[in-house]
């Protein structure tokens, strides 16, 4: 269902789907509503929240999570994030702030100096131990204030 007016949820208590599939969650801060987020993700996609969610947890200890602006965020300290990500129409688009500073760089380019995405679709693999060590550096960066 996509967006009509201001509610976050449908008729039946499901969380409206944005443009491209992605689901509109209220702000919140927490492992809650990050979850939530993700078991609103259409189809193939939720699969690749839940993996990208684990992955970032097991590769970054104790850190925190929010959704914001309709995604969810990670981050070491509150209010200052490392990763978010975004629900699109074929692809989840993994953005890593500070990704410029990366070794190797995300593959995807921004026309925000510092920031690097990492396009997932459909029929993509994760390569996890890539994006583990990716984490793990994006982490020990400072983090973006938003």
């Amino acid at each position: 269902m996509v967006k009509a007016d201001n509610r976050s949820e449908s008729a039946d208590g499901e969380p409206v789907l944005l443009s491209g599939g992605n689901p509109q969650i209220p702000k919140g801060y927490g492992d809650e509503p990050v979850q939530r987020y993700i078991a609103a993700m259409p189809g193939w996609k939720r699969r690749v929240g839940e993996r990208l969610d684990a992955l970032i947890v097991g590769a970054v200890p104790g850190v925190q999570k929010a959704v914001k602006w309709n995604s969810p965020f990670y981050g070491v300290e509150k209010d200052a994030w490392f990763l978010s990500f975004h629900c699109f129409t074929k692809y989840v688009k993994v953005t890593f702030f500070r990704g410029a500073s990366l070794d190797p760089r995300p593959p995807g380019s921004s026309k925000h100096e510092q920031v690097r995405y990492l396009d997932i679709r459909e029929d993509d693999s994760i390569e996890e131990a890539q994006f583990t060590d990716w984490l793990k550096q994006a982490s020990r960066l400072p983090g973006e204030r938003m």
